[in-house]
């Protein structure tokens, strides 16, 4: 009698942390503050923990503002620093953008690509501009994320005359990713 034996392989995943533009132009006395940073960033902070005590890769996207007519992040300002909650250690990257999409004319695809990434946990600010853009096209270059809703902040918006609350504008964004483009879950839901 002969066996055969066919190994089985399994796809090792790979995850990365992504925290996108928490910035001090965002909180309080800041040009463009947000409803909720604070507390979004505070939660940020504990994920980044999570992922320094497993010696997971952290990548801290920075928002610079190339405009002439922006009003927040402008060059060499104290608002476009990353905010003290989440200061990146030496050994972590930092990849400065100019787009709401962190993939955009950045050096973020070949990074993740070079740490043989497959799954990425996104977190940051504005929910409905950079974080939305950035998760939609992680999804589209094939990666699975997880996005978490409460690390996450936006501010109230303006359409056709109507004001829509941060917290409505938050809930919209976090239900319209959630599935296809993510899972969202709230950080104590986070397992790595």
């Amino acid at each position: 009698m002969y066996f055969i034996f066919i190994p089985i392989v399994h796809k090792i995943m790979k995850t990365a942390l992504i925290l996108i533009d928490i910035q001090n132009d965002y909180f309080e006395n800041g040009t463009m503050t947000l409803s909720g940073s604070l507390e979004a960033s505070r939660n940020a902070a504990v994920i980044i923990e999570q992922f320094r005590l497993k010696n997971l890769p952290i990548i801290f996207i920075q928002h610079i503002a190339l405009s002439p007519t922006a009003t927040f992040f402008l060059p060499g300002t104290q608002g476009a620093e990353l905010h003290e909650s989440i200061t990146p250690k030496n050994s972590e990257k930092v990849i400065v953008k100019h787009y709401p999409n962190s993939f955009y004319k950045t050096e973020l695809l070949e990074y993740l690509q070079s740490l043989e990434i497959s799954d990425l946990v996104i977190c940051g600010m504005m929910t409905h501009m950079c974080v939305d853009a950035t998760t939609r096209a992680a999804k589209d270059f094939g990666y699975n994320c997880t996005l978490i809703g409460d690390a996450c902040a936006t501010k109230d918006l303006n359409t056709n005359g109507q004001s829509v609350k941060a917290a409505d504008v938050q809930t919209s964004f976090l239900a319209a990713l959630n599935g296809y483009y993510s899972k969202v879950i709230m950080r104590k839901q986070l397992l790595v």
